[in-house]
């Protein structure tokens, strides 16, 4: 039997006029979005749909934007069976809304007050993160631990094989780029970030953020959501409020999440929210599951 996973992206799928052919055309899209402005006291909208993109790059309206335009389409694709879900990162969230394990506009707190204590985090402790590409994991992870010898730096995302991204200070992630290499990576690339996102200098945004998860209600989810720190399925209302703490100084278990959703039965993967990354990593992972993408109005329309 065939089962169909919903995937939602994480920071970096965002671009300029996002969700806005979904505003202007769609009443339950507009509210929603409306919804977020007041919750935020800030004009997201504005920024998603007319940028300027140094404003939407900023963490702490990437997040909630991303997060909006993801859960603003799962709710127009209502009639789109699935049968699990998963998000990379900040997209853990949105596959949470899905899944009925959070109300949204308790998730647009939550997200808000995410991406402006990782921002905060990033200016309070700057640091790195760079891509990593054509090396094992293991090697990777050798690689990091012997940098860390000259500051923090840890594997932050394990997106698909052969593309790995670590995180950390300037000086232990640089270290850590000098060591890959040495050790045959086709390719060690910075990365132009606001911050070391999934490292312990995240620690002050994970602080903050259990003070508000601890404050928000979750419920037990309708349908399993893949945690990101486990790479397993979760539907415990009080499992996923730690996981989703330790998440923002843990990796991304990607590769593992996708190969354990294949293994669970999976073979469909519709990735819901801006962009394609998501798409193009599961083609890595899973090249025989089948993908498709809804990220605007006309997506929708095939499923209304």
């Amino acid at each position: 039997m065939s089962k169909r996973a919903l995937l939602f992206p994480g920071q970096g799928s965002q671009y300029v006029g996002m969700a806005k052919d979904l505003y202007e055309n769609t009443p339950e899209a507009k509210e929603m979005i409306q919804m977020a402005d007041h919750i935020m006291a800030a004009p997201l909208s504005q920024v998603m749909f007319n940028g300027p993109e140094d404003e939407l790059r900023q963490t702490k309206y990437t997040q909630p934007a991303i997060f909006v335009h993801s859960v603003v389409l799962a709710g127009l694709i209502r009639t789109l069976d699935f049968d699990g879900a998963a998000g990379h990162s900040l997209g853990e969230y949105s596959a949470l809304v899905a899944a009925g394990a959070i109300q949204y506009a308790d998730a647009v707190a939550v997200v808000a007050t995410r991406g402006a204590a990782m921002q905060q985090a990033g200016v309070e402790n700057p640091g790195t993160m760079a891509a990593i590409i054509g090396l094992a994991n293991e090697l990777i992870v050798e690689a990091c631990n012997d940098a860390s010898a000259e500051g923090i730096v840890q594997p932050a995302n394990f997106n698909s094989p052969g593309q790995v991204v670590i995180s950390g200070s300037v000086v232990g992630v640089k270290k850590a780029m000098e060591l890959c290499k040495a050790k045959g990576a086709k390719m060690v690339k910075e990365l132009v970030v606001s911050g070391a996102f999934h490292s312990p200098l995240m620690q002050s945004a994970q602080d903050k953020l259990l003070a508000k998860l601890e404050v928000v209600p979750f419920y037990s989810a309708r349908k399993p959501v893949y945690a990101n720190v486990t790479a397993k399925p979760v539907v415990d209302p009080q499992v996923i409020k730690d996981l989703l703490y330790k998440q923002v100084t843990a990796p991304v278990l990607w590769e593992e999440t996708i190969k354990n959703m294949v293994a669970d039965g999976f073979d469909e993967f519709v990735e819901v929210g801006p962009g394609k990354v998501l798409q193009g990593l599961v083609k890595r992972i899973a090249p025989q599951a089948v993908c498709s993408g809804i990220d605007t109005l006309a997506d929708v329309e095939k499923y209304r």
